[in-house]
């Protein structure tokens, strides 16, 4: 099923659409001699309810273990001879599959995707000793209280919701999964209308669209029930059947402080965001976070705690986006000495964020900041079909770089400070410090 051909012409030499069976997938061409192909499925932390915690992300390793057809140690080299690689990750929403090659490799590259997600048998030998590695995994995080704290963070704040769920999942639940939940899992999330196809490649646009139809036709059998209508939001059945089952988090409020016993403190303020659809609000939310805390030395905090006092070994403020809500977090790392200074600090220049507007030049330069950003991480390749499937499986299309660019410019002093008001509440602001 294609998009019409206004929508064709959004993006220049960019196809996206939907096969017959209900798998979506997005085609770019560049000039580059690397190829790029991602197999995103709709199936990640959130929908392991009933299932063992842990599961998508044991899912992503142990599916690498061998298929039908091919070995472990075969899967393992497969484009490896070919200077190719092969990777995936687990996020809370769902599980990518990628790879990058050269272009006249790209055939392989797909294929194998394909097989990865439709033929693995989990071989009971291999999920054992996988078990180990993802437990030390597990345990390694410990010994990075940035990202422990972060976890931590997220788990307290989703209480009650699917999100709070860690990735990883625990030792204990990593122990009892077993080769049948993993067949079944994949058997019931593993579906074409779950999945999204995206490329990136020197090769003709329209030849590969064909290309892909004929892949969906190989590993997908018979014509899936839900393709009569759109896709859209959900990545499976319809917005409506989608959005009914959205549940969005209870706001909760809490300020705690564990005592780990490290030499740095650790320390995350954050709050319930704006989800992927609340459009006017996400996009005001993106340019206030990096105004706030960017990758950039001249963020607001970035210069006040670390260029100026020195008081921070780090400190961002981050926006992640779900389905049915977001998370704004400011994470930072310091001396104990320092904590309550920067936290003092973070207090007046949020206050003055939700209290002032932005000049015009103030937000203007904003403007032109971020989509320097976004321009310079867009011209990546892998980063480029990463983007498109997570955009085909929250929008059943792939938004432009015009489409976001006058999203951006179209914010407001006004909408900023409003973010401000309503990310960065006080009433509702939540803490936790690692000592």
């Amino acid at each position: 099923m294609r998009q019409d051909a206004d929508e064709r012409q959004e993006r220049l030499q960019m196809i996206y659409g939907k096969t017959d069976c209900g798998l979506q997938y997005a085609v770019k061409r560049t000039g580059s001699a690397a190829a790029y192909c991602a197999l995103s499925i709709k199936c990640g932390t959130r929908d392991e309810e009933g299932w063992h915690s842990g599961l998508a992300h044991f899912t992503e390793h142990t599916i690498f273990k061998g298929t039908k057809k091919k070995s472990a140690s075969v899967i393992n080299g497969y484009l490896d001879k070919l200077g190719g690689e092969l990777n995936a990750f687990t996020t809370k929403e769902e599980i990518v599959l990628h790879a990058t090659v050269l272009k006249e490799d790209l055939p392989k590259a797909a294929n194998l995707l394909f097989e990865l997600a439709t033929s693995a048998t989990f071989p009971e030998a291999e999920v054992n000793i996988e078990k180990g590695v993802v437990i030390d995994e597990i345990n390694s995080y410990k010994d990075s209280p940035a990202e422990d704290v972060y976890d931590k963070f997220e788990e307290m704040i989703f209480s009650g919701h699917p999100l709070s769920a860690p990735i990883l999942g625990t030792s204990a639940s990593v122990k009892k999964i077993g080769r049948e939940e993993l067949l079944s899992f994949t058997a019931e999330k593993f579906i074409p209308e779950r999945m999204a196809f995206s490329i990136v490649a020197d090769i003709d646009e329209v030849k590969m669209e064909k290309f892909i139809g004929r892949l969906s036709s190989k590993w997908f059998t018979g014509k899936s029930s839900s393709v009569s209508g759109e896709c859209g939001n959900a990545g499976c059945g319809s917005p409506a059947e989608f959005r009914m089952n959205l549940r969005k988090p209870r706001p909760v409020r809490f300020d705690k402080t564990v005592n780990k016993k490290n030499h740095q403190v650790n320390c995350v303020i954050g709050n319930l965001a704006p989800s992927l659809y609340e459009e006017k609000e996400r996009v005001a939310t993106i340019l206030l976070c990096n105004i706030l805390g960017g990758p950039a030395s001249n963020s607001i905090l970035n210069y006040v705690l670390r260029e100026k006092n020195g008081w921070v070994y780090g400190v961002e403020c981050t926006y992640t986006q779900y389905s049915d809500c977001g998370i704004a977090a400011i994470s930072l790392g310091c001396d104990k000495e320092n904590l309550e200074k920067c936290g003092k600090v973070i207090a007046k220049e949020v206050k003055k964020l939700q209290t002032d507007l932005l000049s015009p030049a103030r937000l203007a330069a904003a403007k032109k900041q971020f989509l320097g950003q976004m321009a310079i991480t867009s011209d990546n390749g892998e980063a480029q079909c990463l983007a498109m499937g997570k955009s085909l499986m929250a929008y059943g299309r792939v938004l432009s770089d015009e489409s976001t660019r006058e999203k951006i410019e179209a914010v407001t002093s006004g909408q900023i400070r409003d973010a401000a008001r309503a990310v960065f509440d006080e009433s509702s602001l939540c803490r936790l410090v690692f000592l």
